[in-house]
């Protein structure tokens, strides 16, 4: 079950996060950059007197500016095939950069999201805004009406491409909470709680200038694995466990005297081993009810 709700908050809710330099998406997924060795273009002619060049960047849909989060990165516009290169950089909301006459491409990036522009420097002082398509996610997981605690869960971010729900990474370990800046669009969202099979999946739908406040709900618990000689006796230390699906699918293995597994609701069978000898039961995970699971040491 998925609790949706989505928030009409412009960029004033986009918090600072970590600004990316570059777009993890890969050709024809994210804000499209300018070639800057596209063939027909003009020559560089970089040289001659200076100019400032004012740079600012509006959330898309929205004539707010962002105040944080950006990077900047002004390359020389090439036209003979070479590699490009970064003449100016800046992390400030609305940096002022020198440069001289010339033609340049201008990029911006705000979190996984960009944009650029081509400009041409022509020693007068020149102003430019880039309109930034983003929106964010926030994350977090429930079991039925209680939240599971952050550090108990983490949630990795696709793009979807063709039939392929996990066509391409975008983030993995994403913490619940985080607020995670992304071009316009959907998005794959896989949630796992704990570190066995307890795992959700939603997809989920960005848009500009506001933010994605999504609960994925896990039907799961966890239980603590315990090998003893009598019901509710102390458990024997250095006990090998492995957790198993009733057709024979290993699903975790620990080692202790009561390791802790969480689990997706549904039937198991456990094997204990300890001292060269092998005991087994079989139990059954009710979502939200933690609990131990006991093997009894009977020869």
């Amino acid at each position: 079950m998925l609790r949706r709700t989505v928030w009409l908050a412009v960029a004033a809710a986009l918090l600072p996060g970590l600004a990316r330099a570059q777009s993890p998406f890969g050709p024809g997924l994210g804000p499209a950059l300018p070639s800057i060795t596209e063939p027909g273009l003009p020559a560089p002619s970089i040289g001659g007197e200076e100019a400032a060049l004012a740079l600012s960047a509006v959330l898309g849909g929205t004539d707010r500016k962002l105040a944080s989060g950006l990077a900047w990165r002004v390359y020389e516009d090439r036209s003979d095939g070479t590699k490009p290169t970064i003449v100016a950089r800046s992390n400030e909301a609305e940096p002022s950069l020198r440069l001289p006459a010339g033609a340049y491409v201008v990029t911006v990036t705000y979190g996984f999201a960009s944009a650029s522009r081509k400009i041409v420097m022509s020693g007068q002082p020149q102003s430019e805004r880039l309109k930034v398509n983003a929106g964010a996610l926030k994350l977090s997981g429930a079991i039925g009406d209680t939240r599971i605690p952050p550090a108990q869960i983490a949630f990795s971010v696709f793009v979807p491409i063709g039939t392929n729900s996990e066509g391409r990474l975008v983030r993995s370990g994403v913490k619940a909470g985080e607020l995670l800046r992304l071009p316009e669009g959907t998005y794959h969202v896989v949630s796992t709680y704990g570190e066995s099979n307890a795992i959700q999946r939603a997809d989920l739908k960005v848009e500009n200038g506001r933010v994605t406040d999504a609960t994925l709900n896990h039907r799961a618990a966890t239980v603590t694995l315990k090998l003893v000689a009598s019901a509710g006796a102390e458990a024997f230390a250095g006990t090998a466990f492995s957790v198993l699906t009733p057709g024979g699918d290993t699903i975790r293995e620990a080692i202790g005297a009561f390791p802790q597994v969480t689990l997706a609701e549904g039937d198991y069978v456990l094997i204990a081993r300890h001292d060269g000898q092998v005991y087994t039961r079989e139990f059954k995970v009710e979502s939200g009810l933690d609990r131990d699971v006991e093997v009894l040491a009977k020869s």
